[in-house]
């Protein structure tokens, strides 16, 4: 079953690079405002992106059921 998660993974890819792009304008708009300390905002950010990297990985291993 080689690349039946492609298409999933690719969705969980382009999520990935979407949150990290939202993580960035957090901290731009942090710093224009004077801020000192990261954004809450960015922190969450973050940790879902690990999280669907995580997924994104998990879906590339090979399959264990042979």
């Amino acid at each position: 079953m080689a690349g039946e998660f492609d298409e999933i993974r690719g969705r969980l890819e382009a999520i990935a690079e979407e949150l990290a792009d939202l993580a960035i304008i957090r901290l731009r708009e942090s710093i224009d405002a004077g801020g000192t300390e990261l954004p809450v905002d960015e922190k969450r950010l973050t940790r879902a992106r690990r999280a669907v990297e995580k997924a994104v990985n998990i879906l590339k291993e090979p399959d264990d059921t042979e």
